[in-house]
């Protein structure tokens, strides 16, 4: 058999793993989230009371939750939960309808819960619609791991790249006789590949300066002279 004023004795006397003790002020507190007052006494205690009710919020939603002492001997099915409606007027209504019989503390402090409830849960949709800036945490030392990597694979890179073009040089010249067997016709392939490559690379450079363009101008004369001497050479032999 439940007795309450047992109970009561002994959380209230001895230890209780829901109270807390403000340093500042004169008050215990209570963190059963089944509280309809948030303090620890008689009245607020829903573990030395086998009559209780109380208001909870989840998700946006909140719900009517009810104990009795008719469901003692099932704990798992202790508490009776019921959805209120979001409209006000009517959500208080119908916490007076199945309270009707109940202490008018009860009553009233389940109201006042429900109402700052209500409360907090519009400031939180009017604050949703304001643009606020997200605070992202971020990982030093992830970042710092991925960018020794880029660096590491970029010197990777270039060294091959270096590496490649060295021997490439070296084969042209000659330089390892006849230690490789490549057939001339794949690497004269290769060659040509690699000078196309370079062909059609662009460049930057500055503008042309006096000397360059006499030089281009003397080169444009020697054309037309030649061009002009090979028409000449042709039609003596015809």
């Amino acid at each position: 058999m439940q007795n309450d004023e047992l109970i009561w004795q002994n959380i209230n006397l001895n230890f209780c793993s829901y109270k807390v003790k403000a340093k500042q002020q004169r008050q215990t507190f209570c963190k059963n989230e089944h509280n309809v007052t948030g303090l620890c006494n008689r009245q607020s205690c829903p573990l030395a009371n086998s009559k209780y009710a109380t208001v909870r919020e989840d998700k946006g939603v909140c719900y009517l939750y009810m104990k009795v002492i008719e469901r003692a001997h099932s704990p798992k099915e202790m508490w009776e939960k019921i959805k209120l409606p979001r409209n006000y007027e009517k959500a208080l209504e119908l916490i007076d309808k199945h309270l009707i019989y109940w202490p008018q503390f009860t009553v009233h402090k389940c109201k006042q819960r429900y109402t700052k409830i209500v409360q907090y849960l519009i400031r939180m949709r009017k604050l949703r619609k304001k643009n606020v800036k997200k605070l992202v945490s971020r990982d030093l030392k992830m970042e710092k791991r991925e960018s020794r990597r880029e660096a590491k694979a970029l010197s990777a890179a270039q060294l091959d790249q270096s590496i490649e073009k060295e021997l490439l040089e070296r084969l042209k010249k000659g330089t390892y006789g006849d230690i490789y067997n490549i057939h001339k016709d794949v690497f004269e392939k290769l060659v040509d590949e690699e000078e196309e490559e370079e062909e059609g690379e662009s460049e930057y450079v500055e503008d042309f300066d006096e000397s360059d363009l006499e030089d281009i101008e003397d080169y444009e004369m020697e054309m037309e002279m030649e061009t002009a001497g090979a028409k000449k050479r042709v039609k003596i032999t015809e």
